[in-house]
Parts: C-alpha cells; structure tokens; sequence
C-alpha cells in the first residue's frame, strides 16, 4: 500500500504544562484553556476528531480526566468528533466508564468517541491510589470488561442472568438513543488482534511506539472478523507533528517534547514541559542526546508544505486515510499562557496544506 493520499485529520491532545522562566509554571487551568482553544480551532478548521489522553501524576501533563475534558471541548464545539485516546481500562470499573460516555454521547449525540486502552497508564503507587488491583488477572479480563461496556452503554443495555434462573436489567443511562463509538487502542499485537476478533475499529499507537507498526496493522486486516458494529477494518494512525513556517522554528518547537521523551525513556525526574529557550539552553548527556535523535527521526517536524507531503506519504504507505496528530510544538517563554501558539499553528498550517 504505497499509494499517496491526503488523510484526513485528527488531534490527540495531552493538555502539556510547561514552565516559566522565573521557575514556576503554568497553571492547569492556562493548560486547560489553551486546550479548549485548540479543540476549537480544530472544528473550525474541519478535522475530524479531537481525543484526550489519560495520564497521572505527570508534571507535564493536565489530561488526568478524559470524561471532563470531553465535556468541557463537546459543549465548545460544533460538529467535531471528542472523545478519549484513551481510557485505561485498568484503572476503571466498566460500569462507570459505561455510565460517563453514555452520559456524554447524550450531551453532544453522533460526536462521542470511546478510545479504549489496556495499559495502565501510570506507576504502581498510582494504580493502588485508582483503587484498581492492576494485576495480571485485571489485564486478563480486559476483553470481557470491553463487551460489558458496549453493552452497557447501548440502548438495550445489558442482562446479568443470576444462577437461580433470575435476570437484572443494567443500563448505563436510563434512555439512551445511541452509543459511543468504540475504539481499541494499542502498541502491540494484542490489541491488533483483539479489535480483529471483536469487528472494532482499531488505532495504533504510533505516537510513542517505536516498533511494530506495520505487523499490527497487517494483523488487524487479515484477521478482521465482521461485526455488528463494523463489516470492514477501520482503522487510523497517530503521529507527533510539529509544522511551522519555516524548518528551523519547527526544530526549535519540536525540542521540549523531544527532550521530555527522552527524560522519560531515560528515567530521568519528569518536570514541566521546558520552553523553547530553556531546551535550547539546556546541557543533555550522550545518552539523552541519542534518545533525541531516536525520537526525532520518528517525528514529523519541518515546515508546513514538507510536513504535510510526508504525512501524506505517511498514510498511503500505511493504508489509512486518517491520522492523528499529537501536535508537539512547545511554547516561546513570551507567548501566553492561555494559549498555544505553536500547537494552533501547526493545526492551521497543515489544514491549508491537507484540506478536507
């Protein structure tokens, strides 16, 4: 599958923190808002969906709660999908992520995305903290607990059938109309062949996952099973892009995500998302500069008409015709806080380039 294509365009959103030149940092609430801007800005310029990640404990990260931040972007939004990139389903019982998309696909119906993901997102003192046991027998129950959630939040909801021959009807949201639209997401094989099994459509996390792209998307094709709710493989792709108008803004922009990959696959103590001076300023040792490198050969950074080509290229190599962008571009120390420049920019820069 080589063919080029313009995909079609969506946003992954992690809602960064960064810091500020006197030592403090953002707020979450300027995180927030620069993101409910983003959201905005992204219908506007016609892409198809908008998700938020789950993460926990991240100085660098505001997307604790997917459900609230999906409500806050669905209310401030017209007609772009929202919804989770995605929910890690070990730290959650399935009723209540059941009962809070049901809840959201009432809220803004036809628009509401459930991105489902088996890791746990977060250390071992976090998941004791999330009051799930995150053990091997939780992961094990993973394709069970995916079923119970589909049921759960569709109109029929579900049917617990008791062993002295009784039945207890359990829905989600007491009237629903429509369901959420379920997504499997991943970096392995496992899901790959999970989604391929249940006839759902499935997203590879490309974004942070260096290996494996192409066998888990060969796997989701050759042994898609059709389904209820899908008779062909749908599936997309995320990538971390930084566009701008010149190659040289790119590379800067593209440096404080790229430096706190490499603090993270290192090891090293998490901290707010540096500004462009800092990174720029900063001292890294061979290992954290090869990491860089690593990740930034991975990257789509450069000026806008290059990044859209590659992109293109991109999803014709891989057969899809829709990528998720994870717009990486830090922030300049004068730029507001509010805000975010380089992110709204790379939207807008790409839209001109991959219009829809």
């Amino acid at each position: 599958m080589s063919e080029t294509r313009n995909p079609a365009l969506s946003v992954l959103d992690l809602v960064p923190v960064r810091s500020l030149p006197d030592g403090t940092r953002q707020s979450s609430a300027q995180a927030v808002e620069a993101s409910m801007a983003l959201a905005q800005r992204a219908d506007e310029l016609g892409y198809r969906r908008y998700w938020f990640a789950e993460h926990h404990n991240m100085p660098a990260v505001a997307s604790t709660a997917p459900p609230v931040l999906i409500a806050a972007a669905a209310v401030r939004t017209r007609r772009i999908r929202v919804g989770s990139g995605g929910v890690m389903l070990p730290n959650h019982a399935p009723l209540i992520v059941a009962e809070q998309f049901a809840a959201l696909e009432a809220l803004a119906p036809g628009r509401i995305d459930l991105g489902i993901g088996r890791a746990p997102g977060s250390d071992p003192v976090i998941t004791q903290l999330l009051r799930r046991s995150g053990t091997t027998s939780e992961v094990d129950q993973f394709p069970q607990h995916v079923a119970d959630i589909q049921a759960l939040a569709s109109p029929e909801g579900a049917t617990l059938r008791f062993t002295s021959g009784g039945e207890y009807g359990v829905h989600a949201t007491p009237s629903a109309e429509g369901s959420p639209e379920v997504w499997l997401l991943g970096s392995s094989d496992y899901s790959a062949t999970l989604a391929a099994a249940k006839g759902l459509p499935y997203v590879f996390a490309n974004h942070f996952a260096g290996d494996g792209l192409e066998r888990a998307m060969s796997l989701y094709r050759q042994q898609f099973t059709p389904s209820d709710v899908l008779q062909e493989p749908k599936s997309f792709i995320t990538a971390n892009v930084v566009a701008s108008p010149t190659a040289e803004e790119a590379e800067e922009r593209a440096l404080p995500q790229l430096r706190q990959f490499a603090r993270l696959r290192t090891n090293k103590p998490m901290r707010p998302l540096e500004t462009v001076e800092e990174a720029l300023a900063a001292d890294s040792d061979a290992l954290e500069q090869s990491m860089v490198a690593q990740n930034r050969a991975r990257w789509f950074v450069g000026a806008a008409a290059d990044v859209a080509a590659r992109l293109a290229e991109f999803a014709g190599k891989h057969g899809v015709d829709e990528v998720m962008i994870s717009p990486a571009a830090g922030s300049y120390a004068a730029e507001a806080l509010d805000a975010s420049v380089g992110r709204v920019q790379t939207l807008e820069l790409l839209a001109e380039h991959l219009p829809a």
